[in-house]
């Protein structure tokens, strides 16, 4: 196939060509008029899986041929004689083993590293492993570095990287597979050096990266019949400036680099490699612009020598479309119309970025639609229904029971999906009704029981058992071995997935239910290396794992319209290639923190440089943006703050913008243009019409359907925001409970009421001493019955204590002036007119020696002044009237001494109510004549009347849809029907 030489065979194909489709070319050319079965002779080794199917659907669309012996780097070492190697240890091993080693290593040296970050030092590790595997690097020369400067950090760096002495270089059955696939080459390499291949030995699509395949490379070039075939080599760059490419500390982040590294292995120059066809890129003017706009830091004089030299900018640029949009939302939705235009016309077309978030735009974006692209990263797994209900049922081992992680499991799609699903959805409502109303914060069999007694619906029983069973009294506190918490896992996932019967529903169901079960299964045969470790320990783990995997469907995608991750711009080809996400910190990503070495020590140790990832996504760009209609697409704002364009967006717009008189700046005009117009198509889709504000509200019902029976405690809100009124007691909406209950300011003003209650009460009421001692010891009791959270218990005690010696002073004046009488006593009083009835309850009433009343109002809040309940709070002034016109409870009506509001929040104060000034019947008449008002039919009850601050926030301004309107606004009164 190949004519005998003394040199290196490396042949090379330019951007913007479709790789594998020339690939296939070259070798046809290459092999015609030879014998059919010569081409099944030919061994084409390529580096991705994807590059092979690509490759093997060219030659299936014809014509009939027989194929090469198409294989994989990685399949090397399925090769007779290779094959006697011990198989790898699965990388979940090797990080379960390290992740035993770190926690043994920080439970011996805490100082070290915070536990908290256990698995990702574990992961860092075992990365800083494989690559010394792949890149030849033992321990010894980590250790031999020169770290003088760097001496503590350093210190700290080789405790942890002691770790890998254990497992780098291992002979026998410790292989890791980048171990082994160096190991695979060295022996492949020396076999060949005795016995080289007498069949043609081609290499195809790889820029030696890695150390590993470098090594490959450079052995295939130098067979007899070995070739080397690398993608998107820039034939246009000088020779000045392949130089400059020697050092890889300045020049690994240029997409060229890597090429360089291998012809200097191979003792070649760049005018040695030859073209793999005579094929031409679509478009050879973008080429030679994107070759001078990409050339590395240190030569970008050449801009001005070389660029009045470039010709043809209009058509380098005829199909390029840059959109810089004001957002990321802006960006994706012009990015959906353009996938829209070639899904309607048959084009194929691709968007290109590394932004997951942009992706997921796009694609939400296209669903209006009905457009679902084919996402070559597919869904990460922790994220499917599956990933997410595994994750949530691992949850339940590390903490107690609380009702949203039940709600949460009991309305996933996998939960009770063997039979009856809309039974258990209409359980599952009732129970959260419950558990808003009723609580509590941590349900268990016993609550649970007691809904059952609320509601009995048919069918109940059965799924109330599998609730129990599966859901209360699963937190597992201490250590076990991981085994035991896979099997567990296991077991209750497929319970609560299947509901009352057997099987496991469908959990293991669908790509994603597979692809989960393998993980599972794979961290079975592997839990023997993981040791034992915490509930949350694990539940972490199976996180990580998780994250990991990624799962496609395939079956579902608009054929045509795809989204590829970088790599597959050298690899697979479209008619539209948009690449998104051309900001900084996006596309190219930026490096990844290396707690272990920094760039000297990685360059001195032979180890791959930070800039390596650089280099890879900027051959991508060039590769990618050589397409024959492209985009550049970026956003110039992220959520939070301005962007900064690509460095390499950056250089093409700099250079053109700089070549006025070849056209460039018109060129680059023109591209923003071509952007424009998709902006502004983008904006008018979303452009809404415009709706007029809604008025403050101001409704008034019908007389007969006005409240005839008000709380106490509304009188303020009738006065304050007479809407909330009309909304809770004529449209009869209340707020939806909390589902998460929290240790708030309600709970706590209701379990120190009845503290105080029962210590002045029950406690002084029976000989106990007005003590402190007393006093804490009834309020510790209190809050361990209704706080289940031990922080806010020890909290509010703490609190209550700061003012236990004001209150017992106080209470020691009440004590000798009155006897407590009353506590939680109700009142009942009509107002006529207009026959409004008035319930109210007094927190505590004391009767002085002549029965005189004296009315206590508890406050965890602050109390309201004077002024305050004079004109708004009336709360306890239309007590002392009630007292005085019908009584509490058991007490007869009786004159009202004094009514005081007791503060007991952060500090304790008192606050008596202005009996003096605001005497009990005046009270009621007022009263009378607001509820008269009320009962008028051109009365209104206005949003927000008189708030005490604008900031205050009621339970009904959505409702009222106040922010379309504010204070200032008049109010629009409506009768209503």
């Amino acid at each position: 196939m190949f004519d005998p030489g003394d040199t290196p065979r490396v042949f090379a194909l330019p951007c913007g060509v479709d790789f594998p489709r020339a690939l296939i070319n070259g070798l046809l050319q290459r092999m015609a008029g030879q014998l059919p079965e010569a081409l099944a002779r030919v061994e084409l080794v390529v580096n991705t899986r994807r590059m092979a199917r690509r490759i093997r659907d060219i030659f299936d669309a014809g014509p009939p041929l027989l194929l090469p012996r198409l294989s994989l780097l990685t399949d090397l070492g399925a090769r007779g004689g290779l094959d006697a190697l011990p198989a790898a240890v699965p990388p979940l091993r090797r990080r379960l083993e390290l992740t035993q080693l770190i926690s043994a290593l920080l439970d011996r040296q805490p100082d070290l590293a915070a536990r908290a970050s256990l698995y990702d030092l574990a992961d860092s590790l075992a990365g800083l492993i494989d690559e010394m595997q792949g890149e030849g690097v033992s321990p010894e020369d980590i250790r031999n570095l020169d770290v003088s400067d760097l001496s503590g950090h350093w210190a700290r760096a080789q405790t942890f990287i002691g770790i890998a002495d254990n497992l780098i270089g291992s002979e026998g059955e410790a292989l890791d597979p980048q171990a082994r696939q160096r190991r695979v080459v060295e022996d492949l390499i020396a076999r060949w050096q005795i016995d080289p291949p007498r069949h043609p030995v081609i290499l195809a699509g790889s820029t030696g990266s890695r150390g590993t395949t470098l090594m490959l490379m450079q052995a295939i070039a130098r067979l007899p019949q070995g070739a080397l075939v690398l993608p998107g080599f820039d034939f246009d760059q000088p020779a000045a400036v392949w130089k400059t490419l020697e050092k890889a500390l300045t020049a690994e982040d240029h997409p060229q680099y890597r090429f360089r590294k291998i012809l200097d292995g191979l003792e070649m120059t760049p005018d040695q490699v030859i073209r793999w066809t005579g094929e031409e890129p679509r478009a050879p003017a973008r080429n030679r612009l994107l070759s001078l706009a990409l050339r590395p830091a240190p030569v970008t004089d050449a801009w001005m020598a070389e660029g009045p030299g470039l010709t043809d900018l209009d058509l380098a640029t005829a199909d390029l479309t840059l959109v810089e949009a004001a957002s990321p939302r802006d960006e994706a939705l012009a990015i959906a119309l353009r996938l829209r235009q070639a899904a309607e016309t048959g084009q194929s077309a691709a968007l290109i970025t590394p932004d997951r978030m942009l992706t997921r735009q796009v694609t939400a974006a296209l669903q209006r639609w009905n457009i679902t692209p084919d996402d070559s990263a597919g869904q990460p797994l922790h994220l499917s229904p599956p990933g997410r209900f595994l994750r949530h049922v691992a949850e339940l081992f590390t903490q107690r029971l609380t009702g949203e992680t039940l709600l949460t499991l009991l309305k996933h799609p996998l939960t009770h999906s063997g039979i009856d699903r809309g039974d258990h959805l209409r359980f599952t409502r009732d129970l959260e009704l419950d558990l808003r109303k009723e609580g509590p914060a941590f349900p268990d069999a016993m609550s649970l029981s007691r809904f059952a007694a609320r509601h009995d619906p048919e069918g109940l029983a059965t799924w109330l058992g599998w609730l129990t069973a599966g859901f209360c009294d699963r937190q597992r506190p201490g250590e076990r071995p991981l085994a035991d918490w896979i099997a567990d896992l296991r077991a209750l996932a497929e319970a609560i997935a299947a509901g009352p019967t057997e099987g496991s529903g469908g959990l293991w169901q669908k790509n994603a239910g597979i692809k989960a079960l393998a993980v599972l299964d794979a961290l079975e045969r592997e839990a023997e290396f993981g040791g034992a470790m915490a509930a949350r320990d694990f539940a972490d783990l199976l996180t990580a794992l998780l994250q990991g995997e990624e799962v496609r469907d395939r079956d579902a995608a608009f054929g045509g319209i795809m989204i590829w991750g970088t790599l597959e711009a050298r690899v697979m080809g479209a008619d539209l290639l948009i690449l998104g996400g051309l900001n900084e910190g996006s596309w190219p990503e930026p490096a990844r923190p290396d707690p272990w070495l920094n760039r000297q020590m990685r360059d001195r140790a032979g180890l791959l440089l930070p800039e390596r990832r650089i280099g890879l996504s900027a051959h991508d760009f060039q590769q990618a943006i050589a397409a024959p209609e492209v985009w550049l697409t970026r956003s110039q704002r992220s959520d939070d703050a301005e962007t900064v364009p690509s460095r390499w967006l950056n250089r093409l717009a700099n250079l053109l913008a700089g070549l006025p008189d070849q056209g460039g700046r018109q060129a680059l005009d023109d591209m923003r243009a071509r952007g424009r117009v998709w902006l502004g198509w983008a904006r008018t889709l979303e452009a809404v019409t415009p709706v007029a504000p809604a008025p403050r509200p101001s409704p008034r019902p019908p007389v007969a359907s006005r409240p005839d029976r008000l709380n106490v405690t509304e009188i303020k809100r009738l006065i304050r925001d007479p809407y909330a009124v009309y909304a809770r007691r004529v449209l009869r909406l209340s707020p939806l409970d909390p589902l998460v209950q929290e240790p708030d300011a309600l709970l706590r003003g209701t379990v120190l009421h009845e503290v105080f209650e029962k210590f002045v009460r029950d406690d002084l009421g029976s000989g106990a001493p007005l003590s402190r001692e007393a006093l804490m010891a009834r309020a510790a009791e209190v809050l361990e019955d209704h706080v289940p959270w031990p922080t806010a218990r020890a909290l509010w005690l703490s609190r209550l204590g700061r003012i236990a010696e004001a209150f017992l002073a106080a209470e020691a004046v009440r004590q000798e002036a009155a006897i407590s009488s009353a506590f939680e006593q109700g009142s009942k009083m009509t107002i006529a007119p207009p026959g409004v009835t008035l319930v109210g309850r007094a927190d505590r009433i004391d009767m002085d020696a002549r029965g005189a009343l004296t009315l206590y109002d508890y406050k965890t809040g602050t109390p309201p002044t004077r002024d305050q309940q004079a004109k708004f709070d009336k709360q306890l002034l239309i007590e002392a009237a009630m007292a005085e016109e019908v009584g509490f409870g058991t007490l007869a009506p009786a004159h009202v001494n004094g009514a005081v509001f007791i503060g007991i929040g952060a500090s304790y104060k008192e606050v008596p109510a202005p009996l003096d000034e605001e005497p009990p019947a005046q009270v009621l008449e007022e009263l009378r004549k607001l509820l008269i008002a009320y009962h008028q039919p051109d009365q209104g009850y206005t949003s927000r009347r008189m708030l005490f601050k604008d900031s205050d926030q009621g339970d009904y301004d959505h409702l009222a849809r106040f922010g379309e309107w504010d204070r200032a606004t008049e109010p629009e009164p409506e009768d209503l029907a």
